[in-house]
């Protein structure tokens, strides 16, 4: 028999027993007390986001007893009480808004610097003792207290596993640091989408996202943290740089005296002057769409029978949103939604919507009788891939061609965009609409943060991304319902007038008609996954190294040089300055390629090879992207040395 102690700020020591039995409860778990101050008859439950017994750290629970000289009275959602083991390393140092906050002393880890979104590392290296932990506490640090003390913070995630431990932790050291509430997803969940949109709604300080994005999840994948600002928006790199330097000095660790939360239950939660409030994970974010986009509209498209649609969630966050939006809302059948129950391991399946990994809705697509539109989202549903039947549509097309129909299709927008803006790497498809409707266009690093600045200035409303992120100002990040929709809409807008037995206007059919009016940009991107970091990083340095060399008008072959270099981008709204955002090579008929790292990694290094040519000639628009570039990817792949630098022969994915 062992002793743990209970502690609380409004209630005497109480000794509890615990024996071995069948039952179990997390080693994170906490017990609510109803305790009767005529009788003191007790019980005791399981917090409810705590119904499993997979936890290998569990410790075999049979029964409780109190030791008290004093009747208590306490109410479920209002005590909080913590089970704690007494430690010499942890101490009581303070009260703050009626909560006991220790101080757990700490010492730096190394390898917590943030990549392009978050920190980004295995399942396993975020459990270790203060990983997490080390570096949220290190975020408050950074950042001036008037941004969160007394304030509220949203949190959020995909759902994959190890969410439900760190939720528990962030919030104790959020409390630990003097924020006033915390607005959390119910069971965890809430898509980086509807995160920006909660924080916007609501006016909060800022928010957590608990997720690796399109990375794999499970005990041994990975696992992912990121902090949002109050416009919604990612923070950015003058804040995260103090973040990594922050978990370099780090020494100790606030954290509040809490029992863990019931994320299971809508409802808040006070905890002295601290509160925390379960909320509905899509209630927000549907109310947004609903004012973005005519839902009546796109329901007489999906409700038509002779328009086929499905949308594949890949086991990952959006299937918490598919059935309320696209079944309940607007009209799907049930059987559109594929892989609609978000799993902690994504079904063992990748979640990043690509034809690699979305194999499955891929071959749906391109069978004999396929649907007449299919889409897939992401780990935490802020990318999207969009096909027609037998028909994929290039991420730098669908923004180019979101941009050009939103005036006339989506409400939001009825007064037409106020800017474009495309990543870098992205191909110029976009350009060309900005261009031809005189819209002011913009060229950013990769980072959906750098979207942000522009967007808050008022000079920016669509923007994507190659990597599968399409979005506008609506909120501050890529979102992939968003994405969906708006083909939905654009498509919708196109058949309004299609009566039955009408031939309907496909997704290819907007696609060439887009082509034929801008030119075709011709595009691919091959990814090099977990490559060894120092041949990756080698292979960088030679090509900075050539670069250096090259001066315009040198032969590459058939290809002309008019630049090359590595994107430098300049901050127009506050004029910050980032360098080393990618080695490009740009010839004189406009075509390009380009080498980068990844930075959405969680191991070894990810290197893509982006490949561009524009077309204009409409009679070669419907070649194979891979035909019509082999020239330039044979010459990406010679000039780069990369096979010798990393040892790799073919890509992982192409897209």
């Amino acid at each position: 028999m062992s002793n743990l102690l209970f502690s609380s700020s409004c209630c005497p020591i109480l000794v509890v027993h615990y024996l071995s039995n069948s039952l179990h409860y997390s080693s994170m778990a906490s017990l609510h007390l109803s305790i009767e101050p005529t009788s003191l008859a007790i019980s005791a439950f399981y917090s409810s986001n705590l119904r499993t017994t997979k936890n290998t750290n569990a410790t075999p629970f049979k029964y409780v007893s109190f030791i008290t000289s004093t009747p208590l009275s306490l109410r479920s959602r209002n005590a909080c009480l913590s089970i704690k083991a007494s430690s010499s390393s942890t101490t009581v140092t303070e009260e703050s808004q009626g909560l006991k906050i220790k101080t757990i002393p700490t010492k730096p880890i190394e390898g917590q610097k943030t990549g392009t979104s978050g920190l980004r590392k295995k399942v396993k290296v975020f459990m270790q003792e203060n990983y997490l932990a080390n570096w949220i506490q290190a975020l408050f640090n950074s950042l001036p207290p008037e941004e969160y003390k007394n304030g509220v913070l949203a949190l959020g995630g995909d759902g994959r596993y190890f969410n439900k431990e760190a939720a528990q932790i962030i919030i104790k050291i959020a409390a630990g640091n003097g924020v006033g509430k915390i607005l959390v997803g119910k069971d965890g969940i809430l898509s980086t989408p509807a995160v920006s949109a909660v924080i916007r709604k609501r006016k909060a300080n800022g928010g957590f996202i608990m997720s690796a994005s399109h990375n794999p999840g499970g005990p041994e994948n990975d696992w992912g943290i990121k902090f949002n600002y109050s416009s919604g928006q990612p923070a950015p790199e003058s804040i995260t740089d103090k973040i990594y330097g922050n978990t370099l000095a780090i020494s100790e660790i606030k954290m509040a005296d809490l029992a863990d939360i019931d994320l299971f239950e809508l409802g808040v939660t006070k905890c002295g002057n601290f509160s925390v409030e379960v909320i509905d994970p899509v209630s927000d974010y549907l109310e947004l769409m609903e004012s973005v986009f005519n839902f009546s509209v796109i329901r007489s498209l999906l409700s038509r029978p002779d328009f086929r649609f499905i949308f594949d969630a890949m086991h990952a966050v959006t299937g918490a949103y598919a059935k309320p939006i696209f079944v309940d809302k607007l009209g799907a059948r049930p059987d559109s939604i594929l892989n609609g129950v978000p799993l902690e391991d994504f079904g063992h399946g990748h979640p990043d919507p690509n034809l690699t990994y979305a194999k499955e809705l891929v071959d749906i697509m391109y069978a004999q009788n396929g649907p007449d539109f299919g889409a897939a989202s992401d780990g935490d549903g802020d990318r999207n891939m969009v096909l027609g039947k037998g028909f994929f549509v290039t991420p730098s097309d669908s923004v180019a061609i979101i941009a050009s129909n939103a005036q006339e299709a989506i409400p939001y927008f009825q007064a037409g965009p106020k800017g474009l803006a495309r990543s870098m790497p992205t191909s110029g498809a976009l350009d060309q609409v900005a261009q031809k409707l005189n819209l002011a266009f913009f060229e950013v690093p990769t980072g959906w943060k750098f979207f942000g600045n522009l967007m808050d200035a008022g000079k920016l409303s669509i923007c994507g991304e190659e990597s599968f992120g399409t979005g506008s100002d609506h909120i501050r990040e890529k979102d992939g319902i968003w994405a969906v929709l708006a083909w939905l809409a654009i498509l919708a807008q196109r058949n309004k007038d299609k009566k039955p037995g009408d031939k309907l206007v496909s997704v290819s059919d907007v696609v060439m008609e887009h082509w034929a009016t801008y030119g075709r940009n011709f595009f691919s991107r091959y990814d090099y996954e977990e490559c060894e970091s120092e041949g990756a990083n080698k292979m960088i340095e030679y090509l900075r190294e050539l670069i250096s060399k090259s001066k315009s008008g040198d032969k590459y072959g058939s290809y002309v040089l008019d630049f090359a270099d590595d994107f430098t981008y300049i901050d127009p709204v506050d004029g910050s300055v980032v360098s080393k955002q990618g080695v490009r090579f740009v010839f004189t008929d406009g075509s390009r390629i380009i080498f980068r790292l990844s930075g959405t990694g969680s191991a070894g290094a990810t290197v893509r090879l982006y490949i561009e040519q524009y077309e204009p000639e409409a009679s070669k628009h419907d070649i194979d992207a891979q035909i019509a570039l082999k020239p330039l990817i044979d010459l990406a792949l010679s000039v780069s040395k990369l096979k010798e630098y990393t040892g790799r022969d073919k890509p992982t994915v192409i897209t």
